[in-house]
Order: C-alpha cells, then sequence, then structure tokens
C-alpha cells in the first residue's frame, strides 16, 4: 500500500499507549478479550505492547500474536527503543504471529537530543540506520518513528526518514508526543515530507499524535488531506495525560463525510467505497469493553460513543428528530452498534436463548463465562420487568472481566437514615479462604462499607475517584460503579454492575483491592528472587 492509497490504515495503540493512562493497567487475560475484540472491528494492525518493558509486557504480546495474529487477522506489532536488546525482544514476542511488525523510535528534536538522549544529531542519523537495518533481519515490516517530531528541525526530520526507509522501513510515523501542534501546522508537517523525502515513496506515512489540546483527531484529519494513510489511534481517545487521538472519531469522521475525504484519497466525490476496514457495528462495543476493563469511564458528552451522543432534550431538538432524523443527527446510532432493542427473556428463559441472544450481540465467550453470566441474568430478571441489551452488556462485561478473584465478598449489609449514623457490616473470604466479618461507621453507606472492607483486607490505599453510571432509565436500573485507588504512586481501578448500588460499591472495591494486592505480591515474590540470586 502506498501513500496515494484509496484506503486509511487503521493502526491501534490502545494495548500499549492507552495502557500508559494512569490506573488503565490491564493483565493478559484482558488484553487478549481486548485484542479479540480489536480484531473483530476490523483494525488492521494491533500495537500490542512494549515487549522489552517487562516479562508481563513480552508474554502479552506473545499471547496476543499467537491468539489473534491469525492469517486472516490483524498485523500484531510491538514496539522497541532504537536498542538491540529492545528490538531483538519485540521480534521475539511477535514471532508467532502470521503478519509481525517491529515499530522502533528514537526522538529528533532538539530538546530531546540535548535533555534525553544527550546525543548529536549525526549519532542519531548512525543509529536510525543502524537500528532499522538490525530490525529488518527479524521482518520485512518495519515502522520508525521520529519521537517529537512535532518539534524537530524539519530538516533534520528530513534527513532521518530518508535514512530510515534506505535502511528498511516500509512504514514512517510522525509522532506529534506532546500534543503540540496546530491542524495546519501538522498538515504542513506532512506535506514537507512528502515533497522532501526522496524516497518516501517506498514508505507509507503513518501519524501518531496526543491530545493536550484537544486537537488530535483534527491533526489526523488535516493529515489525511495531506498524505498520511496510517492513523494511530486508541479506543476512547485513552493514553498518556490527555490521550491519544480516538479511534471512534476518526473512523466516523471518515464514514459520515466520506464526500468530503474521497477526493484526497484519490476517489470520486460520490464513491460509496469504504475509506477504512472498521466495522463501524462493533465500534460501541469495543468502548464500553475498553472502558469496563480498563476502569476509565467515558464522559457523557464524548463523541460518538457518549451516553449523550445520541441524546436530545431540547424541545426543539426533539421535535425535528421525530418529524426526521436528519433534522438533528448526522449519523445513525445503529452505525457504531447502539441498539434500544429489549431481549425477549426473563427469568424463565433457557439457557440456549441467553446464549444466542449473546451471539447476536457479538459476544463469544466460553461455558464458563455463560455460566456465571446466566445466573446473574436470572438473578437480575427476577428484580426486573424488562432487560434490555445494555443491561445485558452490563451483566456479562461484570461476570468475565478478569479481576484476580484473591479476597471475595460474601456479604454486605448497611443501615443508614436521616438521622442515623450510616454502618456497615462485611464478610469476606480471604486468599486463604478464612472468612472474616467486621463492620465500620462512615458518613454515608458506601463510606461504611469501604472503611468494613479496609478493616478486613488491610492494605493501604487512598480513595481517588468513585463513580456511578445507570445502564439503562428507571428505576429498577442496573448501576455500574467504576473507583481508582492509590498506592504510592501507582492506581488500581476496579467495576462492578448491580441492581443495588451499595453492592455495586462494594464489588467495585473489592475489585480494586484485588488488583493492587496482586501487584504486591508480585513486588514481594521478585524481591524474594532478587535476594535469593
Amino acid at each position: 500500500m502506498s501513500n496515494n492509497s484509496e484506503r486509511i490504515i487503521i493502526f491501534d495503540t490502545t494495548l500499549r499507549d492507552g495502557e500508559q493512562c494512569p490506573g488503565a493497567t490491564l493483565n493478559i487475560e484482558e488484553k487478549l478479550a481486548i485484542a479479540k475484540q480489536l480484531s473483530r472491528l476490523g483494525v488492521d494492525i494491533i500495537e500490542a505492547g512494549f515487549a522489552f518493558a517487562s516479562p508481563g509486557d513480552f508474554e502479552a504480546v506473545n499471547q496476543i500474536a499467537r491468539t489473534v495474529g491469525t492469517e486472516n487477522g490483524p498485523v500484531i506489532c510491538s514496539l522497541a527503543r532504537a536498542r538491540r536488546d529492545d528490538i531483538k525482544a519485540a521480534a521475539e514476542a511477535i514471532a508467532p504471529a502470521a503478519k509481525g511488525r517491529i515499530h522502533t523510535f528514537i526522538a529528533t528534536s532538539d530538546i530531546h537530543l540535548q535533555y534525553k538522549l544527550r546525543k548529536t544529531r549525526q549519532e542519531v542519523l548512525a543509529t536510525t540506520e543502524e537500528m532499522v537495518a538490525y530490525a529488518k533481519t527479524f521482518t520485512d515490516d518495519i515502522e520508525f518513528s521520529p519521537e517529537d517530531a512535532g518539534r524537530s528541525d524539519p530538516e533534520f526530520l528530513y534527513q532521518v526518514l530518508e535514512k530510515a526507509i534506505a535502511a528498511g522501513a516500509t512504514t514512517v510515523n510522525i509522532p506529534d508526543t506532546v500534543g503540540y501542534t496546530t491542524p495546519s501546522e501538522f498538515g504542513a508537517i506532512i506535506k514537507g515530507i512528502k515533497d522532501n523525502v526522496p524516497n518516501i515513496d517506498q514508505a507509507i506515512i503513518s501519524v501518531h499524535g496526543h491530545n493536550d489540546l484537544g486537537l488530535a483527531v483534527a491533526n489526523f484529519l488535516e493529515a489525511v488531506k495531506n498524505g498520511a494513510r496510517q492513523l494511530e489511534c486508541t479506543i476512547n481517545g485513552i493514553g498518556e495525560r490527555a490521550g491519544n487521538a480516538a479511534l471512534e472519531e476518526l473512523v466516523m469522521a471518515l464514514y459520515v463525510r466520506k464526500q468530503y475525504f474521497n477526493p484526497f484519497l484519490g476517489c470520486a466525490a460520490d464513491s460509496e467505497k469504504p475509506l477504512t476496514n472498521i466495522d463501524t457495528k462493533q465500534i460501541y462495543k469495543t468502548s464500553r469493553l475498553v472502558s469496563n476493563l480498563t476502569g476509565l469511564l467515558v464522559q457523557p458528552n464524548k463523541a460518538i460513543v457518549g451516553t449523550n451522543a445520541f441524546a436530545h432534550e431540547s424541545g426543539i431538538h426533539q421535535d425535528g428528530v421525530l418529524k426526521n432524523k436528519r433534522t438533528y443527527e448526522i449519523m445513525d446510532a445503529q452505525s457504531i452498534g447502539l441498539t434500544d432493542n429489549l431481549i425477549v427473556l426473563g427469568k424463565h428463559s433457557g439457557r440456549n436463548a441467553f446464549r444466542t441472544r449473546l451471539q447476536e450481540l457479538g459476544y463469544e465467550i466460553t461455558e464458563t463465562e455463560l455460566n456465571k453470566a446466566f445466573l446473574r441474568f436470572k438473578d437480575v430478571a427476577d428484580k426486573k420487568k424488562e432487560i434490555s441489551d445494555w443491561d445485558l452488556e452490563a451483566i456479562v462485561n461484570d461476570e468475565i472481566q478478569q479481576a484476580p478473584d484473591l479476597f471475595r465478598l460474601e456479604l454486605v449489609q448497611v443501615s443508614s437514615g436521616s438521622n442515623a449514623k450510616p454502618t456497615a457490616t462485611v464478610t469476606l473470604y480471604t486468599p486463604d479462604g478464612e472468612e472474616l466479618t467486621d463492620a465500620a461507621i462512615g458518613t454515608g453507606p458506601v463510606d461504611a462499607v469501604y472503611k468494613a472492607i479496609n478493616r478486613v483486607v488491610n492494605v493501604p490505599n487512598k480513595l481517588i475517584e468513585f463513580s456511578v453510571q445507570s445502564v439503562t432509565a428507571g428505576i429498577d436500573a442496573i448501576g455500574e460503579v467504576t473507583i481508582r485507588l492509590k498506592h504510592e504512586d501507582k492506581i488500581f481501578s476496579g467495576r462492578s454492575a448491580n441492581t443495588d448500588i451499595i453492592v455495586a460499591s462494594a464489588q467495585a472495591y473489592v475489585n480494586a483491592l484485588n488488583r493492587l494486592y496482586a501487584y504486591l505480591l508480585k513486588e514481594q515474590k521478585q524481591e524474594q528472587v532478587t535476594v535469593s540470586s
């Protein structure tokens, strides 16, 4: 594929850059679940991680390469600094994939050269040439990034890119690492590269950008108009600091404004040929999965996937939409997989009907996960007359999320009122199977529950975020609780859904504490290995 291609390549870095968002740390099972969904979504390339960063990162990239990197699946990529050890680890991690890519990078801005790398421009040019050539000995698919390209001297940038392509890079990625550029500036950078790098026709131009000024998506669309053909993005725009360019916003901009963008890709304005390979009907479900597993809530007014994205409160808007949706909606909610369907299932429904509906919604779950979700469904069906697809998704996601099963909540009971002191009693099973019960008084029922749980678990932590969202409308709606805990400099998230918001709050807190406890156990084991060696 060339820079004159009629299609945009979607490079998803949710599992690499997205996971660098504080509190978004995922275990291997969670990464695999997201990778499988990204494959169903139709992304062209999955950047599965930074293999050299840790044994856990290496294993995750390797498992994704083995499981998702099939002949008909996406390219599986690993990030690597322009160092031999990094590149070798990346090559070994992606080896099981039918199509593997090594993505290596080195900074090119003067501020990075002076303060971070402490290298001269000539040293960076030499390293670029040597390390891209080394990566090429492992795979033909090499991506090279000049870090902080947005603040690099253009003439030096052209030299670096020319060297990288000559050494074997098939994709050159232009990162706006700190989200500094504006759309016109970023477009000009891409145009400058096309006009001034002699061998640019031998590589695809890619872009990567952060949202520090809220301009990442606008920058990318301007880059497309100037010749970029690969977009590096994340689900829900998660990532370092203010996040990355959001995949769903980019894809739907190209989908809704196809006639506008067609000419920039060499197509007739009225061409109906899709500009990406993305199955847009998988967007909403992918967004929900990433939000659930990372514990990072999607803000209600978030473009495309926010709960208010297709909501109308203004009387004038409501009147117009009732007469014709196109008066105030530029896209159909169903185009991203959002429906208002009610499943025709109740407490007397069987497992087969339940399984069939999950398959219709696109869920591929194991027999064990199905059994767990079915029991929760029966429990909810006893409490609710109608269960929406949103309710069903909340039930399934809550049951199959991969939080470590260390402490297990057995009982939560609260007493509160206008003239009473909120009191909570909790019973938990410890990782050793011991049953412990304790009680506490708090400023409210949830505070009392958390204090009681802390007394049992006895792991120092600070609650930094508590969020509650209703999955559907109505007094019997399922409530989703997301919490984030801080321990030293690490953040751990937990999430749960239940018709009882107090129970959901307790379960979410235990989920987060389990992640924290698992981290502490891992650190303890590593210390023991270090001491013994």
